[in-house]
């Protein structure tokens, strides 16, 4: 099996590395288009700014070859940064265009001083079920509250909610923290940083790809 975890110079790629080395699998970083379009899963990373990130993308011409491999049907997840680039549109530093295979726009965190919200939210959270049973999607078998590791400031606000696989509350406020649209899936959570359940997701994504 195949799994490649795209390559484009955003944030460090290690730990989502040594997770699927961890379950037996050497997956191959990069940017080919040849590499990308033969995997049998294709892994978007990222860490940092949207727009810093698009950019990379549009420099390594590696949007149309993600919109390509996602018409594979083949399945593809986007982890933190790399859920929101799946979206159509972001508005971190002004308005950034998406890759634009989830409807919704990506927006900031709500800051409440009032209420002592800090951002960006980092630690540990909840992921609760929204309107899609996890059964058959990398959410199988993992049990509902279970905590996540997450480091962000922005969430992605997805239009559909039958693709929203899971959502998690920050303080007041309910986010999508799980997508799934077909073949795409998407964690604004790091499955690698969250122990032994976020490796229990690692595997659901393999076994969905054999």
């Amino acid at each position: 099996m195949k799994i490649v975890i795209v390559d484009y110079g955003i944030g460090n790629v290690r730990s989502i590395y040594n997770a699927f080395s961890y379950q037996g699998l050497n997956p191959i970083l990069s940017n080919d288009s040849e590499v990308i379009l033969n995997a049998d899963g294709l892994v978007l990373p990222g860490v940092g700014a949207f727009s810093h990130a698009m950019k990379n993308l549009i420099k390594y011409n590696l949007i149309n070859i993600i919109k390509n491999y996602a018409k594979t049907g083949k399945p593809l997840l986007g982890i933190c940064l790399g859920m929101q680039l799946l979206l159509e549109e972001s508005e971190e530093f002004g308005y950034t265009k998406g890759i634009g295979l989830i409807k919704g726009k990506v927006v900031k965190l709500p800051f409440n001083k009032s209420n002592q919200v800090k951002l960006p939210s980092i630690g540990w959270c909840g992921i609760k079920s929204n309107v899609v049973k996890w059964e058959k999607t990398i959410l199988n078998e993992i049990n509902l509250n279970s905590e996540m590791y997450f480091v962000h400031s922005f969430v992605s606000n997805v239009t559909d909610q039958n693709e929203i696989l899971s959502v998690t509350d920050y303080y007041d406020f309910t986010f999508c923290s799980t997508l799934k649209k077909g073949n795409i899936y998407g964690c604004q959570f790091h499955p690698e940083k969250s122990s032994i359940v976020g490796l229990k997701i690692i595997k659901n994504f393999i076994d969905i790809c054999k």
